[in-house]
């Protein structure tokens, strides 16, 4: 018998947490048996998805405003109808060949509202296909709040009309669903949780820092990144600094910051071994998103969150919130982040005792595959 054929959309629009996420889910669905194809829609990032993964790249497309409401090409130049319908027909060529048994989309239609110009043609294929693959949704667990009127019940019209199961990727202990989204249990039947999708437990690291700071894709984590290297010289010279800027901290950026930074601090773009580096260090300052939070809460490293709260956005501050109140980071605020406010913070938790690993599910990638398998009995 044929491994069943699983067909994943992933659409990241400024961060790279949607598609490391999405690439680990893709490693525990292939590791299970399955026929993986992941189609990306977004710039390239080197090492998602992993080598030996069936890949489609559609031409990409990044947010063009911090609203994330506009979409702009790989140069920063607005999309027109023309570009949007050759991405539209690449796509739905795609699904053909790749004949799915399920299709995953990353996102939709929780979020991802702009790629309707696509989607929307896709799930009429999938409904027209003869075997009609199942259909899943594939959502963080916390999503974005002070959504526009309606947009909840359009979404719960699209679950109840063409999706099989929503993945909900979090542990219910940690939050659910219903904590960002008020009509979920209009949907509840089609509920799956996964746990949070993490990494395995960490290797031994190859080499040690006291402190780690980690702006993830980096297109918005210059403040992060500035305020560490200024902590870094107001902290005792002999503490070891990392800081990682993110594949897409713009060059010009990066220059400057390697320009400022003191002896004891090394600045890279990107570290493979991230969360082995986690779990040596003593304190990481970075952002709270889902990625990095799961690397987190695989060690004792204690965090300082600065969560992304740019054109309106909710969901890092549910989250860094919800870890602070459990005793598991720290917080600042992005707006009016000062060198000084990280000094003190590092320098809190440098005093702080390592904190226990958090209880919480972290085996959602293989959970997400076994969830999959079942459905398909």
């Amino acid at each position: 018998m044929s491994a069943p054929r699983i067909f994943f959309y992933v659409q990241h629009l400024l961060g790279i947490g949607h598609i490391a996420r999405a690439s680990r889910i893709a490693n525990a669905l292939q590791d299970d048996g399955f026929d993986v194809t992941v189609v990306t829609g977004g710039l390239p990032v080197a090492g998602f998805p992993a080598a030996g993964l069936k890949t489609v790249a559609l031409p990409p497309v990044v947010a063009s405003n911090a609203g994330f409401s506009g979409l702009a090409d790989e140069h920063g130049v607005a999309v027109g109808e023309d570009f949007l319908n050759r991405r539209r027909d690449l796509l739905l060529q795609a699904f053909r060949d790749a004949q799915p048994d399920v299709v995953i989309i990353e996102a939709f239609p929780f979020g991802r509202r702009q790629m309707r110009f696509e989607l929307l043609p896709l799930i009429s294929a999938i409904e027209a296909a003869q075997p009609r693959p199942k259909l899943l949704s594939s959502v963080r667990d916390i999503l974005q709040e002070n959504r526009k009127a309606g947009r909840d019940a359009e979404t719960v019209g699209l679950v109840q009309a063409h999706f099989d199961t929503v993945l909900v990727h979090g542990d219910p202990t940690f939050v659910r669903l219903e904590d960002t989204f008020p009509l979920t249990s209009q949907i509840a039947d089609k509920i799956a949780y996964t746990g949070i999708v993490a990494p395995p437990p960490p290797a031994d690291a190859s080499e040690t820092f006291d402190i780690i700071a980690s702006a993830g894709g980096g297109a918005v984590g210059m403040d992060l990144l500035r305020a560490a290297a200024g902590a870094a010289k107001m902290l005792p010279g002999d503490l070891r600094w990392l800081l990682i800027s993110g594949p897409n901290l713009p060059e010009t950026n990066f220059a400057a910051l390697s320009e400022t930074i003191p002896s004891n601090v090394t600045l890279v773009r990107f570290r493979k071994d991230f969360p082995s580096l986690l779990g040596s260090a003593r304190v990481s300052i970075s952002q709270a998103g889902y990625n990095t939070v799961g690397d987190l809460l695989r060690t004792d490293c204690r965090p300082v969150l600065i969560p992304f709260v740019a054109g309106g956005e909710t969901e890092q501050t549910v989250r860094a919130e919800r870890l602070a109140r459990l005793g598991l980071a720290d917080l600042l605020p992005e707006e009016g982040l000062t060198d000084e406010l990280v000094a003190a913070a590092v320098k809190t938790a440098l005093a702080s005792p390592r904190r226990a690993v958090a209880g919480l599910d972290l085996d959602g990638a293989r959970k997400t595959a076994q969830i999959i398998r079942a459905i398909l009995v």
